[in-house]
């Protein structure tokens, strides 16, 4: 890290309060917003997050899972037990009862996988991925277009109906055709900015509530 990176940092209060809580990194402040604002932990056991690197997402499913064992034991829709999946081509350094697949979310072999650790349909699938920006806006925003449109096919494979997703995208000119392409496929669906997203940062997340 250079200095002036770390200079940065040192201002950053998501970045610091990241570190005395014991989150991997800022970004578990976005869903903790996200949660806040739309709920969508609710009921959720099963849970995916694509693009997991480096875990702090995964940090806060396993949070929100394991009180929705106690919190929704009722005569609704409950599960015995929780389970949460993540995904990265990084490595990602293990987390307790978490599976973590070091894997390409296009590869048929990790949809199988997927398929084999849930057997069943998925209550929330969360997405944090992102492209290796290259520096043009306009590139990156199209390749994480593309990324965007890999996802959805793992959305419509595993995640259950009325179920919510989670997803990160860049702002720009085939966004809204994007939203469109998700509200085909969903009752509800909010673009969203947390607080906690940097300022120049063009990225968005789009919210997904009840599958058809």
């Amino acid at each position: 890290m250079t200095k002036n990176n770390s200079y940065k940092h040192k201002k950053d209060p998501h970045y610091n309060r990241a570190k005395r809580e014991g989150y991997r990194a800022r970004s578990a402040y976005k869903l903790h917003e996200i949660q806040h604002k739309y709920q969508i932990f609710k009921r959720a056991f099963y849970i995916l997050d694509i693009g997991c690197a480096p875990g702090s997402w995964l940090q806060v499913a396993k949070e929100h899972a394991i009180k929705n064992l106690e919190k929704y034991n009722d005569q609704y829709y409950h599960r015995e037990e929780y389970k949460i999946m993540g995904i990265d081509l990084k490595h990602v350094t293990p987390i307790d009862s978490i599976e973590i697949l070091k894997s390409n979310i296009t590869d048929p072999e990790t949809r199988q996988k997927i398929s084999n650790f849930f057997d069943d349909k998925i209550d929330l699938i969360i997405s944090d991925a992102s492209i290796n920006k290259k520096g043009d806006k306009f590139t990156d925003h199209l390749n994480q277009i593309r990324l965007c449109y890999e996802i959805i096919k793992l959305i419509k494979l595993f995640l259950k109906k009325k179920g919510i997703f989670v997803l990160k995208c860049f702002q720009g000119s085939d966004f809204k055709t994007l939203h469109d392409d998700y509200k085909k496929e969903f009752h509800i669906v909010k673009a969203y900015k947390p607080n906690a997203t940097k300022k120049k940062s063009n990225e968005v997340y789009l919210i997904g509530i009840k599958k058809k």
